[in-house]
């Protein structure tokens, strides 16, 4: 009898780093697309707060919920048995104290059973990290663009202040992430903050040079519906094949052509 695939872990990603191998990370919310990604191989799941966008169809991450997360991020570890399982922590939560932030990501820990959390944060969020890391949970930062903090940045733009960037990723290594996500940021940046910590760095709009890329699952098949960011490549035309099945199922219903004589019952 085989053996199931080992589970992923944090200290896979740090391996990976050293041995310079890249790291998969895509955003899925439910149960088949987290099995497709995780039979596909990929190393990490992520559970993001963008499901507010991508499947309630809002126009920011900021409405998303504890009970949302903890909802589809339960449905995304039933079905991943290799992928590291990440559920992101949403808004405000990491703002309201590091007991208030140890407190959630240990309901989302304990009631969907993924593997790690991760929060947006500055550097003003270093002792959130290490309270969190502290409690055992791995934790992933996320600097650079932060949809939750949309309304402040000035909407969803590229971030250059190299400044400000490297002191918030090298604050999130320092206080103990397993890895920081680096969205929207010049390739140079980015190179230069992969170099500088011991972290592994994932990007999202962040260019090649970082250890790791993620996407999210609806943008990487072409079954986005709305504005699609610049740097996605779709590898498949999804919403096409849907848009033509769905057509060609109606004209058949119509046509009484469905169900077939050998497919009625009786």
């Amino acid at each position: 009898m085989k053996s199931p695939a080992r589970r992923v872990t944090t200290l896979d990603l740090a391996a990976a780093k050293r041995d310079g191998r890249p790291i998969t990370m895509v955003t899925a919310y439910d149960w088949p697309t987290g099995r497709l990604v995780d039979a596909a191989g990929v190393d990490c799941v992520l559970v993001g707060d963008s499901v507010a966008m991508v499947v309630a169809g809002r126009s920011s991450t900021i409405p998303a919920t504890l009970e949302q997360m903890i909802y589809h991020g339960e449905i995304v570890a039933r079905a991943a048995s290799r992928a590291l399982v990440v559920v992101d922590l949403p808004f405000p939560l990491q703002h309201l104290g590091v007991r208030t932030a140890v407190e959630s990501c240990a309901r989302i820990l304990k009631e969907t059973g993924c593997q790690a959390v991760k929060l947006e944060g500055t550097a003003g969020q270093a002792d959130v990290i290490a309270g969190i890391a502290a409690a055992g949970i791995p934790v992933m930062g996320h600097v650079g663009l932060r949809p939750q903090a949309v309304h402040q940045l000035g909407g969803y733009r590229m971030q250059r202040d190299v400044e400000h960037l490297m002191a918030d990723a090298r604050a999130a290594a320092d206080a103990g992430a397993c890895a920081v996500v680096l969205e929207c940021i010049p390739r140079e940046i980015a190179r230069q903050i992969t170099a500088a910590i011991a972290a592994p760095t994932i990007g999202i709009g962040a260019g090649p040079d970082c250890d790791g890329q993620v996407l999210v699952l609806h943008d990487l098949v072409g079954l986005s519906l709305d504005h699609v960011p610049k740097f996605v490549r779709a590898y498949a035309d999804t919403k096409t094949a849907i848009a033509d099945g769905l057509a060609r199922w109606r004209a058949d219903v119509e046509a009484r052509l469905f169900p077939g004589q050998s497919e009625t019952l009786g």
